[in-house]
């Protein structure tokens, strides 16, 4: 006879059935528990640099121009403008955007520096190992001080004319655009005024885009690079170019050597460094004068068949 099945008792029908776990609360499947380590892939490293950048007494535009594909990298590269650690004495600063962040979406700062010169703190954020992921962080002059009525005095120096077909242009502190060959210094060593931009074209027989150049903005901050014909620097800002690079690629790599070699406001000098070498000075101080040589290579002779 088979034995009949065992009745629940009144104690065990109250208990109450065991609860899952996703129900009760419980993280959700995938979720790290409390006081679980972060898992790296949730994790993102960002490249992040800070340049103090000098600037005379006057109302600045910094703008972060856009850049391709930025809404979907979470606005990088990014910019933040601030004063220096030791406060903000002579310096204001008044973003568009409560939060302070200038993204490549295009937001810009006003700053205005009251007695000059002063220094500001720029900070760059940007994703590693990505080839266009600088920012293009322009620095525009609204007002400088000099734009303020003064008493009359002598006439300011006229521009240089540049020389026809130069292969080099330089805009020069108080004397606009000026002129030269390669091989030929371009700017005056000693003369105290600083090289705000400078283009380089491409000599007949070259390509332009074989021949690109950048110029030193900061440590370990260069403009984005533009190929021959292009001007890279500002025009009348007051702002100086700290040093160059130069490169040759393709064909004209193969022809050409090209070097370059510089003198600072300072007295120092650099140079002449090779193709795709940073000419700069130790103690970063603004570039004065420029010599960018470029030779063609001597081919070695064939040796003779036997």
């Amino acid at each position: 006879m088979a034995n009949p099945k065992r009745a629940s008792t009144p104690a065990e029908a109250k208990k109450p059935k065991p609860v899952p776990a996703a129900a009760a609360g419980a993280p959700a499947a995938g979720a790290p528990a409390a006081g679980a380590p972060v898992a790296s892939n949730m994790m993102q490293e960002l490249k992040v640099t800070g340049h103090f950048m000098a600037l005379p007494a006057g109302l600045y535009c910094f703008l972060n121009e856009p850049a391709p594909g930025a809404p979907q990298m979470g606005g990088l590269p990014g910019v933040r403008i601030s004063p220096p650690p030791n406060g903000a004495r002579n310096v204001e600063i008044s973003g568009f955007r409560p939060d302070g962040w200038l993204s490549a979406t295009g937001d810009a700062a006003l700053v205005r520096i009251t007695q000059g010169p002063a220094q500001v703190l720029v900070t760059i954020y940007q994703l590693p190992n990505m080839p266009d992921s600088a920012p293009k962080l322009q620095v525009r002059l609204l007002l400088g001080s000099s734009d303020a009525p003064a008493a009359a005095g002598p006439a300011p120096a006229a521009p240089v004319p540049a020389p026809v077909k130069a292969n080099i242009i330089a805009h020069i502190q108080t004397r606009g655009d000026v002129g030269a060959q390669f091989g030929d210094w371009l700017g005056e060593q000693g003369s105290q005024n600083w090289i705000e931009g400078f283009a380089v074209a491409a000599p007949e027989g070259i390509d332009p885009a074989d021949l690109s150049y950048q110029a030193v903005l900061g440590r370990g901050w260069l403009s984005p690079w533009v190929e021959a014909g292009q001007y890279c620097g500002s025009r009348g800002m007051a702002l100086p170019l700290l040093g160059l690079r130069v490169r040759l690629q393709g064909k004209a790599a193969e022809q050409y050597d090209i070097t370059c070699s510089a003198s600072f406001i300072d007295g120092t000098t650099a140079g002449p460094v090779g193709d795709d070498e940073t000419c700069e000075s130790d103690s970063l101080a603004p570039l004065e004068a420029l010599q960018i040589s470029l030779t063609p290579k001597t081919r070695k002779p064939a040796k003779a068949k036997r």
